[in-house]
């Protein structure tokens, strides 16, 4: 990890933020700046309070894009690094603090509604606008985000859009990245950047991709003007089939996708992750679900082609009542991190997951290439109690393959990432890349995935350098995030010696 770069000391920038802003709003109490340091990440090292990443020198809450313009001039100028926040709900460390005496900038109080408009169809809310209030003061209104990830009740907009998120129904209402129509980014120095929300426009490249996805590696999205959509779910119609392997369920998944029709919800279950889902009825088989929604008409005909499709295959019908119980438990919340804490502790146990993209050709022979991998080579093996996928977002050219892994941990915590997680990621991204995916699906490449950022580029890594070295001449922001940076890279994160063949 990085020393500070700061021109300050820890104690001259918090007493430096406290006259830049209310006292109230500048926390550096240790135990504050400990939760800090990390993300969910480093969930079972965080149950057993094992903080080994950088403390920061304060947490700052920020209320308006005038303050955050503020503390990112004064970052700036004396070179301290910035690590933005909102929901806290970032799985790959890019939300860890990679630099002694960050300033984790937190934008979860800026939290308006800025504007409903049901006209255009569209709304307009702050970074820290609750995705699941947003949602539930909408479908009041007949309305929905259509986005929906397992995060939904803990997430705020600024996260989900410098993440580039996805949610459950993506394969109808799309990504994050197709729902915004323009935003607000104050990038180093203060400078406010704000992209107008027009249909479309083919003024240049789309700049609104600078902003998204930049993980606060370039800026702070201060501001979202989302797309909405109706909301009508007397129209939600469930399907699910067991069938014998992931060759059937894939071939399902792509001919209702290529055929034209967008069902919200498209999944493919190996055996293994169906049973943790499904025991009740996946019999050790695949299990592929579908959900059909929107108007009436549109909702029927997309059922109509999904039973179609699987006629044409070696099938078993699932009850649709089993797919809707499933459907309305997806999402996870405080409760459920809490019962994954206490679980933790008592059990030494956990779940880890990979999430990748591969083109349709591809998934079968990458997902037994990768299972094969980890059977054979990971060298704990034995203490693996689950491993397995599935596909949860489709597309004409492809689909995700999101890997799942449990284990039961024989190491001391602070050991356990490098032990387990790093080598059977590695396996996966690696072998991903091989057969010319790409390393991340909807996660983003926080700290985790950096070692690979470039090879997941390849000749095109200079486009996105030349980002960096445009908008963070200083290297301020989130320093190891996206960007390779000597010494920001976690140990954890480091590439394993896995001996694997030479990238084609």
């Amino acid at each position: 990890m990085i020393e500070s770069l700061s021109s300050l000391s820890r104690e001259q920038i918090a007493e430096q933020l406290q006259q830049l802003l209310p006292a109230d709003q500048v926390e550096t109490a240790q135990e504050v700046l400990d939760e800090a340091r990390v993300d969910r990440f480093k969930k079972y090292q965080s149950v057993h309070g094992l903080y080994t990443a950088p403390r920061p020198a304060a947490v700052v809450s920020v209320r308006s894009t005038e303050e955050v313009s503020r503390i990112l001039a004064f970052a700036q100028e004396h070179r301290t690094n910035i690590v933005p926040r909102t929901g806290r709900t970032g799985t790959e460390g890019g939300l860890e603090t990679s630099v002694e005496d960050s300033i984790v900038l937190d934008c979860s109080a800026m939290d308006g509604i800025l504007s409903i408009d049901p006209e255009n169809m569209q709304v307009t809310v702050q970074a820290g606008v609750p995705l699941q209030r947003l949602e539930d003061t909408l479908r009041a209104q007949g309305l929905t985000t259509g986005h929906s990830p397992q995060s939904k009740p803990l997430a705020q907009y600024g996260g989900l859009v410098a993440t580039r998120s996805i949610g459950q129904f993506s394969t109808l209402y799309g990504a994050i990245e197709d729902m915004v129509t323009g935003l607000e980014i104050v990038f180093p120095g203060g400078e406010v950047s704000r992209i107008k929300s027009v249909p479309r426009r083919a003024a240049g490249p789309d700049i609104r991709h600078i902003a998204i996805g930049n993980e606060g590696a370039l800026g702070v999205i201060t501001e979202a003007t989302v797309q909405v959509f109706r909301f009508e779910p007397e129209n939600y119609a469930f399907h699910g089939f067991l069938v014998d392997d992931m060759a059937t369920g894939t071939a399902i998944l792509r001919e209702v996708i290529v055929n034209g029709f967008r069902p919200s919800v498209t999944r493919l279950y190996s055996p293994e992750d169906a049973d943790q889902h499904f025991s009740h009825f996946s019999e050790d088989r695949c299990v592929v679900v579908f959900v059909a929604e929107g108007p009436a008409s549109l909702a029927a005909a997309t059922s109509a082609e999904i039973e179609r499709v699987a006629a044409q295959h070696e099938h078993t019908r699932v009850d649709p009542e089993l797919i809707r119980e499933w459907f309305e438990n997806l999402n996870w919340g405080a409760e459920k991190i809490e019962a994954e804490k206490r679980a933790m502790l008592e059990t030494a146990h956990l779940g880890f997951t990979t999430e990748i993209s591969v083109n349709w050709s591809e998934v079968v022979s990458l997902y037994d290439s990768i299972m094969t991998r980890i059977r054979e080579e990971f060298p704990r093996a034995e203490d693996l109690t689950m491993l397995g996928a599935h596909s949860s977002h489709s597309y004409q050219t492809g689909t995700n393959l999101y890997f799942v892994y449990d284990y039961t941990i024989g190491c001391e915590p602070e050991q356990e990432l490098g032990v387990y997680h790093a080598p059977i990621n590695a396996i996966i991204v690696e072998e991903t890349l091989r057969h010319g995916g790409s390393m991340v699906h909807h996660h983003g490449i926080g700290k985790y995935r950096t070692p690979w950022t470039e090879q997941e580029h390849g000749s095109a890594y200079p486009m996105l350098q030349k980002l960096k070295e445009s908008f963070d001449p200083q290297g301020i922001m989130n320093r190891g995030t996206i960007f390779p940076a000597a010494g920001a890279i976690p140990p954890e994160a480091e590439k394993p010696e896995l001996g694997q063949p030479q990238l084609d």
